[in-house]
């Protein structure tokens, strides 16, 4: 039987990497793009000649720097997408590899900042949003340190808005308290396995 394929979003300050970790604490082998993109990224991934190539200041000590990437894009409108071409690729092959190394397993999570709006949450089995009320995202994104208002908009505005991520959820989890969040996690796993085996 192969596993089932749960893809989890929510926009920045919901709570997602927290709810991941939950996840894995039961168990659940999970995916994680922001971890994927940093490898390709570091020392030996399978980014950093073909980012160095388009973007040679990029390359620092065998590993692509980040903030020169973000300065070409401030410098350059069409950077993103070439930059988005390279990568997206490389990613989608880090979660297959990822998948099919985790096939034994019965359920398995994969972590997908911009799960709609890449369109990735069509391969998923079904789809799990991370959600906090606004003023509670906001304190959270606040008080991450060199965080500004600005910042934040500007994050917010490149993410598919909440309540239509929650439109689209087949599973939403409320992340107002740690205790609840946990539970919740350990509800999904319950309903999907019980699904699987009915």
């Amino acid at each position: 039987m192969k596993p089932f394929l749960l893809g989890l979003t929510g926009s920045i300050g919901m709570g997602k990497s927290a709810t991941a970790a939950l996840f894995a604490a039961e168990g659940v082998p999970v995916w994680d793009a922001d971890a994927a993109v940093h490898r390709l990224y570091g020392v030996g991934g399978a980014a950093v000649v073909p980012l160095a190539e388009i973007c040679p200041d990029a390359l620092r000590d065998g590993q692509i720097d980040r903030g020169a990437l973000k300065a070409w894009m401030r410098a350059d409108p069409t950077a993103l997408s070439q930059i988005e071409r390279l990568v997206h690729p490389l990613v989608a092959a880090d979660r297959l590899a990822f998948i099919d190394r985790e096939h034994a397993a019965d359920l398995i999570v994969l972590d997908v900042p911009l799960l709609f709006e890449t369109g990735t949450d069509a391969m998923m089995d079904a789809n799990l949003v991370v959600s906090a009320p606004a003023d509670v995202q906001r304190a959270r994104v606040m008080a991450r340190p060199g965080m500004t208002e600005a910042l934040f908009e500007t994050i917010r505005s490149k993410q598919m808005a909440d309540c239509a991520k929650r439109a689209r959820a087949d599973f939403i989890i409320e992340t107002h308290s740690p205790q609840g969040a946990a539970k919740a996690v350990r509800a999904v796993i319950d309903r999907i396995r019980k699904a699987q085996h009915a």
